[in-house]
C-alpha cells in the first residue's frame, strides 16, 4: 500500500516532526511505500490565487481553478500534490491544532489542492462517492489543553466537533473512507515517559490503519438525505438519527 504524510510544523524539532518521522519508519516497517509533503520544508504557498492557474481567469476564481485542471495548466506544485493523493491509499494530515484549526499553510495546501473538477464539481458525487472514494485518511493532532478541555462539557468544546469540518466536509465530501483521528492532549513541554505514551498509541493507529473501521458517516447517495426545496438540497429524512442526537452528530450512521 502507498500512504502519504502531509505534515504542517514549522519546528524540525517539535512533536509533530517526531511523530511524521515515527509515522514514517512505523508505515516502511509495514511493508507500506511513504510519501511525505513537509509543507514547512517544502515553502508550501499558503495563499491561492490566479497565479496558480497559468493566465486562466474567468468569472470566477473556484471555475478558473477547474479550467486550469482540466487543461493540464495548474502550478507544477499543484499537479504533484493532487498525484500524491492520486496515488496514495492513505492520507495522514498531520498537525497541532492552532486557534481550533489547521495551520495557514496546511490551509493553503487544502485550498490549493483540492481544485474544481479534481476534488469536486457540479457533476462529481460527494460526501462518500466522491473522486477519492476507496481510499483512507486520518487526522493526526495535537493540542495544547488537557484532554477535559475538550469534551461536551469542556471549554473548548467536543475534539469530535472541532475536527468535523475536516473529517466530514473535507475527506468524506471528497470520498474518503476517514478513520477516527488520532489526537494528543497536553502536547506541550512533555515528560519523556508523556512522548512514549503518545508515540506507542500512534504507533497502534498506524499499525491498524488499513483494519480500522471508519467513521460511519451517511452517504449522501445513500437514500438517507431527501431533497430539500431549494434544487439539489438534501437534509437527513425524519427518523434516521439515533435518539438524543443533534447537531454534527446526526450525519453518524448508528
Amino acid at each position: 500500500m502507498k500512504a502519504l504524510i502531509v505534515a504542517a510544523h514549522p519546528d524540525a524539532n517539535s512533536l509533530t516532526a517526531a511523530l511524521k518521522d515515527l509515522a514514517v519508519r512505523t508505515l516502511e516497517a509495514g511493508g507500506h511505500e511513504v510519501v511525505v509533503s513537509d509543507l514547512y520544508a517544502m515553502k508550501w504557498q499558503s495563499a491561492a490565487d490566479f497565479t496558480d492557474f497559468d493566465g486562466i481567469t474567468g468569472t470566477d476564481f473556484m471555475h478558473a481553478s477547474g479550467t486550469a485542471y482540466e487543461t493540464g495548466r495548474l502550478a507544477p506544485e499543484i499537479r504533484a500534490e493532487q498525484q500524491k493523493l492520486l496515488d496514495a491509499d492513505l492520507v495522514v494530515l498531520l498537525f497541532p491544532l492552532w486557534w481550533f484549526t489547521v495551520p495557514a499553510i496546511l490551509k493553503g495546501w487544502i485550498d490549493r489542492v483540492f481544485t474544481y473538477n479534481f476534488a469536486y464539481g457540479a457533476a462529481i458525487p460527494r460526501y462518500g462517492d466522491g473522486p477519492l472514494a476507496g481510499k483512507r485518511a486520518m487526522l493526526a493532532t495535537l493540542t495544547g489543553g488537557r484532554a477535559g478541555h475538550y469534551t461536551p462539557r469542556g471549554v473548548n468544546g467536543p475534539i469530535e466537533d472541532l475536527l468535523f469540518p475536516l473529517n466530514h466536509g473535507l475527506l468524506h465530501f471528497t470520498g474518503f473512507d476517514v478513520l477516527p483521528p488520532f489526537v494528543a492532549h497536553s502536547a506541550v513541554h512533555l515528560a519523556p515517559e508523556a512522548y512514549a505514551d503518545i508515540a506507542a498509541q500512534f504507533r497502534q493507529r498506524l499499525t491498524t490503519a488499513f483494519t480500522t473501521d471508519p467513521l460511519p458517516y451517511r452517504s449522501e447517495s445513500g437514500g438517507d438525505y431527501t431533497a430539500l426545496t431549494q434544487p439539489g438540497g438534501s437534509e437527513l429524512a425524519p427518523g434516521l438519527e439515533t435518539p438524543g442526537t443533534s447537531g454534527f452528530g446526526l450525519h453518524l450512521a448508528g
